[in-house]
């Protein structure tokens, strides 16, 4: 694996809001046009979702609002409720301005379109 990206699967406990954070698993790959992302956040929807760009730094949370009922008591779980943080430097070959995202059944897709200085360039070959 690259040293541009480490794998994680690490979660922590946050005593500041009492649950877990976690770290979500991302794919992430090369096109001509830039890079594409996919960000698995079970449970996370529009609003609870928030992506940054600052020094540049890309910086995705995703906050998912506890589910209790009066109806059931939990009995057994495998998966703890918790948040998911995760952070990437980003290129200077990164066109930010026009970096987009979207969600969709907790996953989410970024897209980071590459600079037009450095996208490949077909260069037409002409006769004679």
């Amino acid at each position: 694996m690259s040293n541009a990206l480490q794998k994680s699967d690490s979660a922590a406990f946050d005593t500041a809001v009492n649950h877990y954070v976690y770290t979500p698993k991302v794919d992430i790959w090369e096109t001509e046009a830039g890079f594409n992302l996919e960000v698995e956040m079970p449970g996370v929807d529009q609003q609870g979702v928030n992506v940054n760009l600052e020094d540049g730094i890309l910086s995705i949370i995703g906050r998912i609002q506890p589910k209790d009922s009066d109806n059931y008591e939990k009995v057994y779980t495998e998966y703890d409720e918790g948040n998911y943080e995760r952070q990437f430097q980003i290129s200077e070959i990164i066109e930010e301005d026009k970096i987009q995202a979207s969600i969709k059944d907790g996953v989410l897709e970024i897209s980071l379109p590459k600079k037009e200085a450095v996208k490949p360039k077909q260069i037409k070959v002409n006769v004679g």
